[in-house]
């Protein structure tokens, strides 16, 4: 993913935390706001919750292709620019791919239904 695509700075991390929208899943929280860059921007968050590095790198890797092929896509493709933060809850790690694919499917096709860039 190049990096004009990842939402990499502390402060903008922060801030979708703080006033970005929020949606939960069963295995992730998803937070999402109108972003100042001229594209959709997407980044990761996986905290330890008692796992292995491996397993945490894994759950990384399964998420940033998640947004690498259907996320950004799609909502590029409704014309959104949004940036976007996934932060993988406790459950999430022991969730298939196939699980996580569908969870954010059905998330960003809510996102690009309700259209959240709008105020």
């Amino acid at each position: 993913m190049p990096p004009a695509s990842r939402v990499r700075r502390a402060s903008d991390i922060r801030w979708l935390f703080r006033r970005g929208k929020r949606r939960r899943t069963v295995h992730l929280d998803i937070f999402f706001a109108p972003s100042p860059a001229s594209r959709c921007r997407w980044g990761v968050v996986v905290p330890k919750h008692k796992h292995t590095i491996v397993e945490r790198n894994r759950l990384k890797r399964r998420l940033r292709e998640i947004g690498r092929t259907r996320v950004l896509p799609s909502l590029a493709d409704a014309g959104l620019r949004l940036d976007v933060m996934v932060r993988a809850r406790a459950e999430a790690y022991d969730a298939s791919f196939s699980e996580l694919c569908d969870e954010m499917d059905q998330a960003t096709e809510a996102l690009c239904s309700d259209d959240p860039s709008s105020p």
